[in-house]
C-alpha cells in the first residue's frame, strides 16, 4: 500500500537515515525498532505526511488512509467525551447527509420515466449499500464497546474531556483513531498510558480487526502478541526482518555477530594497506603501486557497525543505609474526595442486597445477575445536592505490610489510586484516614510518571545534572553521563531536543545521586528503549533497599517483583506471586463476565483446610453401631434434619458468596467506586457469609457425632 523509496533525512547536515526502501502491505504488523534517537518517531511522521523527507519519495495511493497518534498531543477541551469520539464518525455523518437529499429528491421529483432519475436511484442504492457497509446503522454501538475497552465507562460518556488527565485523553484520541479504521495506522508508544487490561485489549483490537500497523513501543510483551515483522533502524539504514520482537533478537545477534567479523577483517585490511602506503610512500619504483593502494582505500565502502554502549551496564542504585525491617505499614488507610454523609442510623438503601433480618438472607443470585446485566442494580443513592453519598472513594480500609528489601508491584487500572496511595507514603497527601507508618531511617528516592516532562529545557544535559550533584560527585559527571549514552557531544545537547527516552534517562541519573534505601518508580519504563530497560531492571534487581513499582509493562515486572499489590473498586489485594502468575489467577477470576457464569469458589463445605473430604462425606463411610429399631428411625430422623441443615447452610454459603462476586464486579467499575453504599452492602454480606459458615460448622460437627 505504502510504498518508501530512497528515503533520506538529514538534521544539520547529518545525516538521520539514508537509502531507505520498504514497502507495506496490507494486514502487515510492523515493529519499527532501533535504540532512542535512531529515528523510529521520525519516520512515522514521514509517513503520515506531517514531515519532509531529505530526499526520496513516500508514495501513498489515493484512496489509502492513515491513521497517525504521536507520543504528545494538543487535544481541544469544548466536547464530552462521547462528541470527541464521535469525530471519527463526520464521513458516517456526511453520507447520512448525503443520503437524506438524495431521498427528498427521489420525492420531490415526478420524472419517474427520465434517465437522470435511473441515474439519481443508482447513486441512491450505491451510496445506500456503501453506507450500511462502512457501519453507518451501528456505529454507535462499536463506539461504545471501544470506549469501554479502553477503560471508560458510560458514566464517562457525558463528561467533558477537560475533566480527565492527559493520560486518558490520550485514550481519547486513540478511540477516535480505532474507529476511522484507517488503511494504515501508525502508533508511536500507544501503551504508555494504558492499564495492563486495555492494553490486552488494544492487542487483541490490532492483531485481529486492525488494517496495516507500524508500531513504535518499548513493550516486549506488546510487540510479541501484535507484529508479525520487525524494521530495525540502525547506523542510518534499516534491516527488516519477516518475524515477530523475539525472533529478530536472536537474528539481530546472529547479524550483528556477522557484521563484526566482517568489520574486524575490513579493519586489518585497511591496516595493512595504510602500513602499506606509509612504508612505501617515498619510493619512485613503489609509486604506482602506492597510488593504487590509495584509490582503493578512497573507493572502499566502510562497514559500520551500531556500538552498543556496555558502559550502561555500569548503572547501580546505590543504598544509602539499612533502613527498619518494615519500611511501610498501612491501617485501615483510606482516601475519599468529596464530603461523606452516613445514612442515619437504621435506614437501609433502597437497593440494598441484605436485609438485617436474617443472618444469611439476601437477593437471589439470578435476580442480581439480571439486574447487573441490565446495569439497575447497586446504583448509588443521590444526594439533594446531585453528589453520589459519600463523595468519590478512591481506597479505603487498606491494609499491607513492606518488608525490607521486598520488591513489589502496584497494578490496576488507571485512576484506581495506585499513584495516590504512592503520594500518601510520600507525604504529599496528608488528609487520608487510616494510619500509614514510615519505618526506622527510610530514605525515598521517587520517580513521579512526568519526571522527564519537569526538566528544564533551556538548561544543557550536563548543566542539569551538575546542578543537583554535590562533593566529590561533580567531579565524575562526565563518566556518568557517559554510563547513561550522553558521552561526548551529547552532554552538550539542549534538554528541548532530547527524545522522550533520552529525557527519562536523564530524570534517572537525577535519581542516582540521591542516597536512598526506598525506591518508588512510578511508570520508570515509559519512553526507554528495550537495552534501558533491560539495565533498568537488572539495577533495581540488584538493589539492596526497598522498592515500589508502578507499572504496566508486564515484560519488565517478570522475574523482578515477588508481590503484586491489586487496586480495583477501591480495595487493594495482595497477591504473594510474580505478575504472570497474577495475570493467569485474573483471567481465572475475571468476575465482570456474569453472563459467562464463572464457576464460584470453593465453598467451605467442599473441603476443609487440610484438602480432605467434609465431614458429611467422610462420616458415611463410618460403621453404623448396632442400635434398638427405635433408637436407628429417631437416629436417621436427626441425621435426615442434620443433613439438610447443612444442605441449606451449603446453599446459603454459595448464594452469598455469589452475592459477593456480583457486589465486587461492580464494585470494580469507576460508577461502583464512587458508591460507598456498595462497601457497607459488601461488609454486611461478609458478615454474613462468616456468620454462615460458623453455622455450618456447627451443623457438620453435630452430622459427624451423630454418626458416630
Amino acid at each position: 500500500m505504502i510504498s518508501v523509496e530512497g528515503l533520506k533525512v538529514e538534521f544539520n547536515a547529518t545525516p538521520l537515515f539514508e537509502d531507505v526502501s520498504y514497502v507495506i502491505n496490507k494486514k502487515d504488523r510492523i515493529a519499527l525498532v532501533g535504540k532512542n534517537g535512531a529515528g523510529k518517531s521520525t519516520m512515522l511522521k514521514i509517513l503520515a505526511g506531517l514531515q519532509q523527507p531529505t530526499a526520496g519519495v513516500v508514495a501513498v495511493p489515493r484512496e489509502c488512509t492513515v491513521g497517525y497518534l504521536p507520543q504528545v498531543m494538543k487535544l481541544a477541551d469544548s466536547r464530552t467525551v462521547l462528541q470527541e469520539a464521535e469525530l471519527a464518525f463526520e464521513h458516517i455523518f456526511e453520507m447520512q447527509a448525503d443520503l437524506e437529499r438524495m431521498n427528498r429528491e427521489l420525492a420531490e421529483r415526478t420524472d419517474y420515466e427520465s434517465e437522470e432519475y435511473q441515474k439519481l436511484i443508482d447513486r441512491f442504492t450505491h451510496a445506500n449499500d456503501r453506507f450500511h457497509l462502512m457501519g453507518g446503522t451501528n456505529y454507535r454501538a462499536e463506539l461504545e464497546r471501544t470506549l469501554q475497552g479502553l477503560g471508560f465507562s458510560r458514566a464517562d460518556f457525558d463528561r467533558p474531556t477537560s475533566e480527565f488527565s492527559g493520560g486518558w485523553r490520550m485514550r481519547i484520541e486513540l478511540a477516535k483513531l480505532l474507529l476511522r479504521r484507517p488503511d494504515v495506522l501508525l502508533l508511536d508508544e500507544p501503551t504508555n498510558h494504558l492499564d495492563i487490561e486495555s492494553i490486552q485489549w488494544l492487542e487483541h483490537f490490532l492483531a485481529t480487526r486492525a488494517n496495516a500497523v507500524v508500531l513504535v513501543s518499548h513493550d516486549r510483551a506488546f510487540l510479541n502478541n501484535v507484529t508479525t515483522r520487525t524494521i530495525e533502524i540502525s547506523c542510518g539504514r534499516i534491516y527488516d526482518y519477516k518475524v515477530k520482537y523475539d525472533e529478530f533478537v536472536v537474528l539481530r545477534k546472529e547479524r550483528r555477530e556477522q557484521q563484526l567479523r566482517a568489520y574486524e577483517n575490513q579493519q586489518k585490511q585497511i591496516e595493512d594497506t595504510e602500513a602499506f602506503i606509509e612504508r612505501f610512500r617515498y619510493k619512485a619504483t613503489k609509486a604506482i603501486q602506492v597510488q593504487s593502494r590509495v584509490k582503493q582505500l578512497e573507493k572502499l565502502e566502510r562497514i559500520e557497525v551500531d556500538e552498543e554502549d556496555n558502559s550502561t551496564l555500569r548503572l547501580k542504585f546505590t543504598c544509602s543505609s539499612r533502613s527498619g525491617n518494615y519500611p511501610v505499614i498501612c491501617d485501615e488507610v483510606g482516601k475519599s474526595y468529596g464530603s461523606p454523609s452516613t445514612p442515619p442510623e437504621g435506614e437501609l438503601h433502597d437497593n440494598a442486597l441484605t436485609s438485617p433480618s436474617s443472618p444469611y438472607c439476601c437477593l437471589p443470585v439470578e435476580q442480581l445477575r439480571e439486574q447487573e446485566l441490565h446495569g439497575s442494580a447497586l446504583t448509588s443513592q443521590s444526594s439533594p445536592s446531585g453528589g453520589v453519598r459519600g463523595g468519590h472513594v478512591v481506597f479505603h480500609n487498606v491494609n499491607l505490610t513492606i518488608n525490607r528489601g521486598e520488591k513489589v508491584a502496584f497494578v490496576g487500572k488507571n485512576g484506581e489510586g495506585k499513584s495516590t496511595l504512592v503520594k500518601c507514603i510520600m507525604g504529599e497527601i496528608s488528609d487520608y484516614t487510616g494510619r500509614l507508618t514510615l519505618g526506622h531511617n527510610v530514605q525515598i528516592g521517587y520517580f513521579a510518571q512526568n519526571q522527564a516532562q519537569l526538566l528544564d529545557e533551556s538548561q544543557t544535559v550536563f548543566d542539569t545534572i551538575d546542578r543537583v550533584a554535590v562533593g566529590d560527585i561533580r567531579l565524575k559527571i562526565r563518566d556518568i553521563l557517559g554510563a547513561f549514552m550522553f558521552g561526548g557531544e551529547a552532554s552538550d545537547k539542549k534538554v528541548k531536543v532530547l527524545s522522550g527516552g533520552e529525557r527519562t534517562r536523564l530524570a534517572m541519573i537525577k535519581l542516582l545521586l540521591e542516597p536512598v534505601n526506598f525506591l518508588i518508580l512510578d511508570e520508570p519504563t515509559n519512553h526507554l528503549d528495550m537495552r534501558s530497560k533491560d539495565v533498568l531492571k537488572e539495577a533495581i534487581r540488584d538493589f539492596d533497599g526497598t522498592v515500589i513499582i508502578v507499572s504496566h509493562d508486564r515484560d519488565f515486572l517478570d522475574g523482578l517483583v515477588t508481590k503484586v499489590y491489586e487496586f480495583g473498586g477501591g480495595l487493594v489485594r495482595e497477591h504473594l506471586c510474580g505478575i504472570y502468575e497474577f495475570l493467569q489467577k485474573k483471567q481465572i477470576e475475571n468476575l465482570n463476565d456474569l453472563q459467562a457464569a464463572p464457576a464460584l469458589s470453593a465453598s467451605p463445605t467442599r473441603k476443609n483446610a487440610t484438602g480432605k473430604a467434609a465431614p458429611q462425606e467422610a462420616a458415611a463411610a463410618a460403621p453404623t453401631a448396632k442400635l434398638s429399631y427405635e433408637q436407628q428411625k429417631e437416629q436417621a430422623k436427626r441425621q435426615k434434619r442434620l443433613e439438610r441443615r447443612v444442605a441449606d447452610c451449603e446453599a446459603a454459603i454459595e448464594q452469598i458468596e455469589s452475592a459477593i462476586a456480583i457486589l465486587e464486579a461492580r464494585m470494580a467499575t469507576p460508577e461502583g467506586a464512587a458508591d460507598l453504599s456498595l462497601y457497607e452492602q459488601h461488609q454486611q454480606l461478609k458478615q454474613q457469609l462468616d456468620q454462615a459458615v460458623e453455622e455450618w460448622e456447627t451443623a457438620s460437627i453435630e452430622l459427624e457425632s451423630n454418626l458416630n
